[in-house]
């Protein structure tokens, strides 16, 4: 069958993460967006683990259940600690095929950190060993190094992070086969990088509010059980991983470089030509994904892997429709017509990438059909994000101030 799965999420125990973030609004936002599959997100978190275990229905294949909607079991751990005289930071997701597997992790890493202090727990855990540990309680798990280029806290962060998988990984390394691309990034990025052609690129919402699951996501057609989703991301199945949902790169947060406190926003090249110093203030600029990914970059853009897995760019209907009404996407009048349209086709996934054009113009108000079919050509204007800054994103124009101020103050 084919369905659509998002792996990182959060739970309302997160920092940062809406109180609607609980079984029963997942569920309910994932019918809406119309995804199958979620991560639990959390379950390193006492609370929210007991909240998992009384609400959702085992269906005894490594999935569970709850009013049609399907869970996997997932965490994000934060591991910051000193290798070979240098701090990293780096977050991985974990994906277990059961509670049983979860209890025994949530034991081992108990012992190492306070797992109660956060959905997202900090430890101060080489990765390595994070992966010894969870592979030798279960070698069906699944690690999934989360938003690789992100520059503070991840795999190949420029400001905390390693230049080569196996330097992070050490012996460990061979038992990795996914990475998630992170919103300030997407698969073709990736792509000009020989030595991730072996990985399966998946990307995910991390999300910290119901409203923005799927935001990016996984698109399968393979029976819907743990067992054939590892083997599935495993063998990178062309056949069985149809495409990834993604983020324009550049909405993302850290896609340039930049000084946020500065209101300094720069291309490579322009970081390259200040030296990597913020021209205001003189302290170094964060540098973002575009500029860490050109520097161990082995390819020039453009190159496509003979095995990469293909993707789609998208912007979330609630953003179509607030920018054809120039309002912010939290106001009244949004949610009306976001849900108006739902009615019509049924899921926000359904309007965005399945419903003919035709059907489009028929059932949506003119302007919205139009903004759509604009996002699947691709035909859309962005301010590229930086320094923890979203891009600002616009399918008709410049944006007004009040949707861009809703934009920095959203949950996510």
């Amino acid at each position: 069958m084919e369905f659509i799965a998002d792996f990182h999420i959060h739970s309302k125990y997160s920092r940062a993460t809406s109180r609607n973030m609980d079984v029963k609004n997942l569920s309910e936002w994932a019918k809406l967006k119309g995804i199958t599959l979620i991560g639990t997100g959390d379950f390193t978190h006492h609370l929210w683990l007991e909240e998992l275990k009384h609400t959702l229905e085992d269906c005894g294949n490594g999935l569970y259940n709850y009013n049609g909607v399907y869970f996997i079991l997932t965490a994000e751990v934060s591991s910051i600690y000193s290798k070979k005289g240098k701090t990293y930071r780096v977050h991985n997701v974990i994906i277990a095929p059961s509670f049983k597997s979860v209890d025994k992790i949530n034991e081992k890493l108990g012992r190492l950190g306070n797992l109660a202090s956060d959905g997202r727990p900090i430890l101060g855990l080489d990765v390595a060993e994070l992966a010894r540990i969870v592979f030798d309680i279960d070698e069906n798990c699944i690690i999934v190094p989360g938003h690789i280029w992100t520059p503070w806290f991840s795999l190949f962060g420029s400001m905390s992070g390693f230049d080569k998988i196996e330097d992070c990984f050490e012996e460990q390394t061979p038992k990795i086969f996914a990475l998630e691309t992170g919103l300030s990034s997407d698969p073709a990025m990736n792509w000009r990088l020989s030595a991730l052609d072996k990985f399966t690129l998946i990307s995910n919402s991390d999300s910290h509010s119901p409203q923005r699951i799927g935001r990016e996501a996984n698109v399968f057609n393979c029976d819907l059980d743990y067992k054939t989703i590892h083997e599935v991301l495993k063998t990178k199945d062309k056949n069985r991983f149809l495409y990834t949902i993604e983020f324009f790169p550049e909405e993302g947060k850290y896609h340039f470089d930049g000084h946020r406190l500065c209101g300094i926003r720069w291309s490579p090249k322009e970081t390259r030509e200040h030296a990597g110093k913020c021209s205001k203030c003189g302290k170094p600029v964060t540098v973002g994904v575009v500029n860490r990914v050109e520097k161990l970059a082995d390819r020039p853009e453009g190159y496509k892997p003979e095995n990469a897995i293909p993707f789609k760019n998208l912007i979330s209907l609630d953003e179509i429709i607030a920018d054809s009404k120039g309002i912010a996407k939290t106001s009244v009048g949004v949610e009306r017509e976001y849900r108006s349209c739902l009615s019509k086709f049924g899921t926000e996934f359904e309007i965005l990438m399945r419903a003919p054009k035709q059907d489009l113009l028929k059932g949506l108000p003119p302007k919205v059909a139009e903004g759509v079919l604009r996002v699947r050509e691709g035909k859309v204007d962005i301010k590229a994000g930086y320094d923890g800054e979203y891009g600002i994103i616009s399918v008709f124009g410049k944006k007004n101030p009040g949707q861009q101020n809703e934009q920095q103050l959203s949950l996510f």
